[in-house]
């Protein structure tokens, strides 16, 4: 296994089966000493509910210790430029995670650092969600060869990451986003297992599992009543369900703008699996931490 994490594409299909594996342990083995005075450093461009706990969580039961480090404690490339801190947490922390609006950020940091990098989320990928979304799925289903995968909404980092999953657990997806908010995932050579469609109702259809996320994500305030406008036929809603397999699953990244990209009624049905999801963030971290700390 690579020693950063900054694109789900850094993950082989032997790295998720050991990650799935090791996640599924450290979720009936909740406090352990395996990561005794290690210390993680949490870089923090924008607010979060679960990234921020579940990798300060991670760290305690594993018997590490996460500091956190809000936007105004570094000002990365302002008040100090990234190479430098880079370098800093590296004589000081056994790991970083770095939670992000450009991706650039996170590849710097990585150049520069000499301890591990984990991708919290930036702008373009979104890794560490979606490593605990294929051990949901592998969970409830355990075989992803003939899973087929929708994606209803915008084409965002979330999306980008689940394309390199596809590729490497081997799942078809169809991805239904308005004109001009497709991923910018490069899937040319993917395209026997996805199709991307501007209709959300083929995009769903015999679907084993649907996905969405938020219209308007943080860092796109500004275009929000545009994309409402746009995104109004992408709701994930009992209309849409009905297109897909009777048993879909339904998974949402959090946090969801209900009555937007998803309705109470599958938000809180019995096909959604998002708060099975949001647990997992937890464990398939944990999992990740002891894969790249332990070393």
């Amino acid at each position: 296994m690579k020693r950063d994490v900054l694109s789900f594409a850094d993950l082989t299909a032997d790295d998720l089966s050991e990650l799935f594996e090791a996640s599924r342990r450290v979720k009936g083995e909740r406090i352990s000493s395996a990561l005794g005075g290690k210390i993680l450093a949490l870089i923090f461009e924008k607010p979060s509910l679960r990234t921020r706990f579940t990798f300060e969580a991670g760290m305690y039961e594993l018997g590490g210790y996460a500091v956190y480090l809000a936007p105004q404690d570094i000002g990365l490339g302002k008040r100090e430029c990234v190479p430098d801190v880079a370098r800093n947490l590296s004589r000081w922390a056994s790991g970083i995670m770095a939670r992000t609006f450009e991706h650039a950020t996170v590849t710097e940091l990585a150049r520069y650092a000499s301890i591990p990098v984990i991708n919290g989320l930036s702008d373009l990928e979104h890794p560490c969600q979606v490593l605990a979304d294929m051990f949901t799925i592998w969970e409830k289903r355990e075989d992803f060869s003939n899973l087929k995968l929708a994606w209803v909404g915008d084409g965002n980092n979330v999306c980008n990451s689940l394309v390199h999953a596809s590729r490497i657990l081997g799942f078809s997806m169809s991805i239904a986003t308005p004109r001009g908010y497709e991923p910018r995932s490069k899937i040319e050579d993917q395209r026997s297992k996805i199709k991307i469609t501007n209709d959300p109702m083929e995009a769903v259809q015999d679907a084993d599992v649907i996905y969405t996320d938020v219209w308007t994500s943080m860092g796109q305030e500004a275009e929000r009543e545009k994309r409402l406008e746009k995104f109004g036929e992408f709701q994930i809603n009992g209309k849409l369900l009905n297109n897909a397999k009777r048993n879909c699953l339904v998974m949402h990244c959090l946090p969801a703008h209900r009555g937007e990209e998803i309705t109470d009624d599958v938000i809180d049905g019995p096909h959604s699996i998002v708060f099975d999801q949001s647990e997992n963030r937890l464990h398939a971290q944990k999992a990740l931490l002891l894969k790249l700390l332990s070393k």
